[in-house]
């Protein structure tokens, strides 16, 4: 069984990085998901691609997997860079275009 560890990134909702420092342990879908003729919704007889664990560090979620005997993939999170802005940069004598109202 194969499961995915990653870290969450935060929604567009969201204007802080609260909860972006848990991992998450998902299984991967073992069984392809199907459209029912009668209502068209969508499902799976694969109820594991439902759940997902959440831990504190990368460390416990894989030693959760090795301790469960799982095959796991780590998905390392791409590092946020911040460009330091001043507001007093849009009123520059050097900037290229001008600015009007």
């Amino acid at each position: 069984m194969q499961v995915r560890i990653y870290q969450l990134s935060k929604t567009a909702m969201q204007s802080g990085r609260a909860l972006t420092k848990r991992w998450v342990v998902e299984f991967e879908p073992a069984d392809a998901k199907r459209v029912e003729p009668l209502m068209g919704w969508t499902s799976s007889g694969d109820t594991r691609q439902q759940l997902r664990l959440y831990f504190e560090s990368q460390a416990e979620a894989e030693a959760y997997a090795r301790r469960k005997g799982l095959m796991y993939s780590v998905e390392t999170p791409r590092e946020r860079t911040v460009r330091p802005k001043a507001y007093g940069d849009n009123f520059r004598a050097d900037k290229l275009l001008t600015w009007t109202h």
